[in-house]
């Protein structure tokens, strides 16, 4: 099965079209965390964050939450509501990979964008307030909210550029409750098999 997730197939002498997995979810809910996990099966992965944070290194911004969550507004206001995922149409055009994991999609804006560049599915993860801020304060990253008054801040600003959309829109949604990583990581691994073979 691993093999044939991986394989480029020719039909007419031309690949086919590239799978392009978005995974959306409220911060904290375990998508990087199942992206980690593929990347070790081999999959490749780009973060929608990291287009923000590479932006941010290029002006000299300090990578904290707010400085990232402005900078994602600014370039949403300026180059429309796809602008962090325009980021990454290059990369996966360059990519030899037939299936490319997406982490982070806010908004059916950035959905549509990377529909010009594959056939998208949308894999939503559900975790609870109170697990996604244990896993949020006790993960380290610049960004992370290290309050709760601060999670709700970055709850607020995900859900104002969208991300309720595409989580409601979702083609299948993995609830991340009571489980292990590997239980998680092969619901995921599952969902994206099933996907390959459509």
């Amino acid at each position: 099965a691993f093999r044939k997730l991986h394989r480029l197939e020719l039909v007419n002498n031309s690949i086919l079209v590239k799978l392009i997995v978005c995974l959306t979810g409220m911060p904290g809910s375990g998508k990087s965390t199942i992206v980690s996990a593929l990347k070790t099966k081999g999959f490749e992965a780009l973060n929608l964050g990291d287009g923000v944070r590479a932006e941010a290194k290029r002006r000299n911004l300090e990578p904290t939450g707010d400085n990232l969550g402005k900078l994602m507004l600014e370039l949403r206001e300026k180059n429309g509501p796809g602008a962090i995922a325009a980021l990454l149409t290059e990369p996966i055009k360059n990519s030899q990979s037939k299936v490319i994991i997406i982490d982070g999609v806010r908004s059916t804006a950035e959905i549509e964008v990377l529909k010009n560049v594959g056939s998208v599915k949308l894999l939503s993860i559900e975790a609870t307030a109170d697990t996604r801020y244990k896993f949020l304060s006790s993960r380290g990253r610049s960004d992370d909210p290290t309050t709760r008054e601060k999670f709700e801040e970055r709850d607020n600003r995900e859900l104002g550029v969208g991300i309720g959309e595409s989580i409601a829109i979702a083609d299948e949604t993995i609830s991340n409750s009571n489980i292990t990583l590997d239980e998680l990581t092969e619901l995921a691994y599952k969902v994206i098999e099933k996907w390959t073979d459509t």
